[in-house]
């Protein structure tokens, strides 16, 4: 076999990112600075996670976050990082964490965005090398500059989103974002630190033969929800459950299937985060031309009420996020 091993020249996240600011509903540069930020933190936690082996750096920090689980050291490390980079960037006025109970005010009250994150999804999976990842969620304050970001600055559904994304750090570490125009894919080379675009305008599939899910606990799932999964089988789908919520959807991305994680008796309102998995999700997945619902509603629809706010979450390809609907609905009927 013959391989070619010479590294193509492309195109980096940053001229990439300038080309597209024309795109950007308030191309003043601001909202470049902050992705150009997320990214330069990226590196910074793509570094600790690849060292994580080798240093005092997996396992426990012995400490729970504030939804009650336990906080993983690389966990503090990402909430640390990202948090300096969107403060030290000067764009955000208020950051939501899935490891602070509160908002975070980064002091600069003329920044005109607001982030919303889980710095590193999937943590729990550090100490066995399996991929994890950071989901990030951006929107443009509604209060005045000048002052601290708000409650209500903070709490937007996700259609008012300005842009969202993942970073996945796996075999290679890759950046997914979206502003409203389409999803885009960048691979990170860590030899040159750059992130390279390796996956323009990126289209899911309009259905798929992979289901995600974990059915450990599907005696206590949502009757319409067991029937899906009964469907899937039935039809010779294939179950592919990583643990990772980044993993699995980018996966499903790529090739076509079904993410879902439903209501259960332990987490009758689901156990993902509404503000800084779903909606960045969501998002993400619409624009590639697939769905995202809490299995009767669009996700971007929900109105926040909560920092913290649970959901269950069904997305991927259309078509079988359709199904799943149908099946919930007829439940209901019932």
């Amino acid at each position: 076999m013959n391989f070619n091993l010479a590294l193509p020249v492309g195109t980096t996240l940053d001229r990439f990112i300038m080309r597209k600011e024309k795109d950007f509903p308030y191309a003043t540069g601001e909202l470049s600075q902050l992705l150009r930020d997320i990214a330069l933190a990226a590196k910074i936690v793509n570094r600790e996670i690849n060292r994580a082996g080798l240093l005092d750096v997996t396992g426990g920090f012995g400490q729970q976050n504030v939804q009650g689980e336990e906080q993983q050291k690389l966990d503090v490390i990402a909430n640390i990082r990202f948090i300096r980079a969107l403060r030290n960037g000067g764009e955000v006025c208020a950051i939501i964490s899935e490891e602070e109970e509160e908002i975070i005010q980064t002091g600069n009250k003329k920044g005109k965005y607001i982030v919303a994150i889980d710095p590193l999804d999937g943590s729990s999976n550090i100490d066995v090398n399996v991929s994890i990842g950071t989901i990030f969620s951006i929107y443009r304050r509604k209060s005045e500059t000048g002052c601290d970001g708000t409650l209500e600055d903070c709490l937007q559904n996700g259609t008012h989103q300005v842009a969202a994304g993942y970073i996945i750090y796996g075999s290679s570490t890759m950046l997914v974002y979206t502003t409203g125009n389409g999803v885009n894919g960048f691979t990170y080379e860590p030899s040159l630190g750059e992130f390279f675009l390796s996956h323009p305008d990126i289209k899911t599939p309009a259905t798929g033969t992979v289901y995600s899910c974990n059915e450990g606990g599907v005696n206590s799932f949502p009757e319409g929800v067991k029937q899906y999964l009964n469907y899937c089988k039935e039809s010779g789908y294939s179950g592919r459950y990583i643990g990772s919520l980044v993993a699995d959807f980018h996966r499903n991305l790529l090739k076509g299937g079904i993410y879902i994680y439903p209501s259960t008796a332990k987490a009758p309102n689901g156990k993902l985060r509404l503000m800084y998995e779903c909606n960045a999700l969501g998002f993400i997945v619409e624009q590639a031309g697939g769905k995202a619902s809490d299995g009767s509603r669009r996700i971007l629809d929900i109105e926040p009420t909560e920092l913290h706010q649970r959901c269950p979450l069904v997305i991927g390809s259309a078509e079988m996020v359709d199904k799943v609907e149908a099946f919930m609905k007829s439940e209901v009927a019932v």
